[in-house]
């Protein structure tokens, strides 16, 4: 903005919106409301607007109210025709109008929309930069059948970052592996809604759902006595996969849903399938080896 020929109530307003808004907008997203004490809507959104900004904050959101009528420049400089009008600012530049939002759900939608498009710095970001290292040594550690220690890492980074869908992912997969099915059924419980719903908690999840279904089975040689006496005896063969899958063979267990899916797709309502299908989600769909074992369900279904 130019401040040639300015007075000197325009100037400091300048001074002031580059301060408050242009110059955190380089790295933060700033949301700016415009607003007067006379205006009605103005203060039936104020509070819907606070609120969600407040809760974004740590995603790199910055609430900065501008009262027209003590800052007439600011407002003719964005060309403000009636109020409330709400414009998100990054890097100097308004980069949207969220004047329609009206409610908290509208709001995070837009902002979520912004944040997902722009190289916001937020305290959310840097923190999953510096756990990032810590919840690969916990899998590590999962993966290298040290649930107990894995356990003890997953709590420490939880105590960094409470509510993470990664940290709590780990600690119920720990969890499940040391056998504390109800301590796990109960952290997943105490989730916030948003981290409940994320993929790395669905994998606990299922990991989770899989260890209540199974029953370990020390001597296997009855249902394997079944299975030569009748090979489409696929309860024996599901149980079968039950057993193995408990006993830590998923191999195993792959190969003996596979092969019911192969001789009876449809049986038991697609039991076995869906059983894969729990499987999969519960090693982690991105894992190599759920990808192999996909490509071979997918041959099966479509040969």
């Amino acid at each position: 903005m130019a401040t040639l020929g300015l007075s000197e109530k325009d100037r400091a307003a300048i001074e002031a919106f580059r301060r408050d808004v242009v110059d955190p907008s380089r790295t933060a997203l700033v949301v700016v409301d415009f607003w007067a004490e006379w205006c009605g809507p103005c203060k039936q959104l104020a509070p819907v607007i606070e609120k969600v900004c407040a809760e974004y904050a740590p995603k790199g959101v910055k609430l900065v109210k501008i009262n027209v009528d003590e800052n007439p420049f600011i407002a003719s400089q964005f060309q403000v025709q009636s109020i409330p009008t709400v414009y998100a600012v990054f890097q100097g530049q308004p980069v949207a109008d969220l004047s329609q939002a009206r409610t908290e759900g509208q709001l995070k939608q837009y902002l979520d929309q912004i944040l997902a498009q722009l190289p916001i710095e937020s305290d959310e970001k840097a923190q999953a930069q510096e756990i990032a290292p810590l919840i690969a040594m916990g899998e590590e550690l999962l993966d290298g059948g040290e649930a107990d220690r894995a356990l003890s890492v997953f709590q420490q980074i939880e105590a960094m970052a409470p509510g993470n869908a990664d940290v709590a992912s780990g600690m119920v997969r720990a969890l499940v592996a040391l056998g504390q099915l109800d301590e796990a059924d109960t952290l997943i419980a105490a989730l916030p809604p948003e981290a409940a719903k994320d993929q790395a908690v669905e994998r606990a999840r299922a990991a989770l759902t899989l260890a209540r279904n199974a029953r370990p089975v020390a001597d296997l040689s009855p249902l394997l006595a079944r299975l030569e006496a009748d090979a489409d005896d696929h309860q024996a063969r599901f149980d079968l996969a039950g057993g193995l899958m408990a006993n830590g063979d998923r191999d195993g267990a792959a190969d003996a849903l596979l092969e019911i899916v192969r001789r009876d797709r449809g049986w038991n309502d697609g039991a076995a399938r869906a059983e894969l299908l729990t499987l999969f989600e519960a090693v982690g769909l991105e894992d190599p080896w759920v990808s192999a074992t996909r490509r071979r369900l997918s041959q099966i279904l479509f040969a």
